[in-house]
């Protein structure tokens, strides 16, 4: 049987990044660590995104490398999960021609806190998306792969209900609409998003209310947080 010391040939450095995003205080944030400063990576910024090595002892597969690091960063096991790409190059590490599996995650606020951080990080945040990326330089070629997830995120939800997972377990037609509207960057119309979204069976209304300052507004929770609903048109603006 063939092991990892009788391969002759050189082999990558292999990662894998997880891009997670969550709605908080009506903003679109990304989760970052930052990493403590190493002479291994000389000139590289010291925030990036959530990941690690493969490890080949205890990871099944690549989802479960990025099942991993996500229960070690937020401690969510089962949010959405959805493979973005792969990155590789010779030039994308100082440390070695190397290679990073992407996945991107959504999960509720209410999973969002405390931050764990560990390793070769000192720091956590949650960093609020503008435009394509965020305030900080990020390591690597993290700046690219969060704009590419950004982009995807922003396609899918025109026509998905993937801003469920943003949301927590019971919630409100406006919130939801909210959570659409801040994924997106843009204000959607009202009778025709309750109209799109009461079409679909993405939502239950549940024997509840939440009361405020106008008359108390119908909860929801979604039916199958498993599958995401897809819908025939995109989303009509204002």
């Amino acid at each position: 049987m063939t092991t990892q010391q009788d391969l002759a040939f050189p082999r990558p450095l292999t990662f894998v990044d997880v891009v997670i995003f969550c709605v908080q205080e009506s903003q679109l944030k990304v989760l970052l660590i930052k990493r403590k400063p190493s002479d291994k990576l000389p000139n590289q910024p010291q925030w990036g995104l959530v990941g690690g090595f493969v490890d080949i002892d205890k990871d099944e597969n690549l989802e479960a490398t990025a099942l991993r690091k996500l229960k070690e960063k937020t401690n969510v096991t089962s949010p959405y999960l959805e493979q973005l790409g792969s990155w590789g190059s010779r030039t994308r590490d100082p440390r070695g021609w190397s290679v990073t599996n992407v996945y991107f995650a959504l999960i509720s606020p209410e999973f969002a806190s405390p931050l764990q951080h560990g390793g070769n990080a000192e720091d956590a945040q949650w960093v609020t998306i503008e435009g394509s990326g965020v305030k900080y330089a990020l390591a690597f070629d993290h700046h690219e792969i969060l704009e590419t997830a950004i982009t995807r995120l922003r396609n899918k939800v025109e026509y998905t209900s993937l801003p469920a997972y943003l949301m927590p377990n019971t919630f409100t037609m406006a919130e939801l609409q909210k959570s659409y509207e801040v994924v997106l960057g843009r204000s959607l119309e009202k009778s025709a998003f309750r109209t799109r979204v009461l079409s679909t069976d993405l939502l239950e209304p549940i024997d509840d209310f939440k009361l405020g300052s106008n008359r108390p507004a119908q909860l929801y929770k979604i039916k199958n947080r498993a599958n995401a609903v897809f819908f025939q048109r995109t989303f009509k603006p204002v």
